[in-house]
């Protein structure tokens, strides 16, 4: 499964969640049997060829009607910036779906 963030870096450790319309990166998490198995960033969203099954947001009013169209799964980390924390944070189901 591959997991789209929008990032403020391409910091593993210290790179934040932010808005999309502010995204300096967009990290790919490719995730198996529930570990992170590789994290790729790119610069622009068109770039990346990779199938995405669900992108993280932090809030509800993001525009996300492009990943919607295109049947990505839309999760809100309301308290989760750090990659860490996010994707401990999707294992737990603590992530919320978006309010469509």
């Amino acid at each position: 499964m591959n997991i789209l963030l929008p990032m403020d870096s391409d910091d593993t450790q210290e790179g934040r969640l932010v808005h999309i319309l502010e995204a300096k990166k967009w990290a790919v998490l490719n995730v198996e049997e529930g570990q992170v198995v590789e994290i790729k960033y790119f610069d622009k969203r068109e770039d990346i060829s990779d199938w995405i099954e669900a992108v993280v947001v932090v809030g509800d009013y993001e525009p996300v009607m492009e990943f919607i169209e295109e049947q990505v799964m839309v999760l809100v980390a309301h308290t989760q910036r750090s990659i860490d924390d996010i994707f401990e944070a999707y294992l737990f189901k603590e992530l919320h779906d978006m309010p469509y």
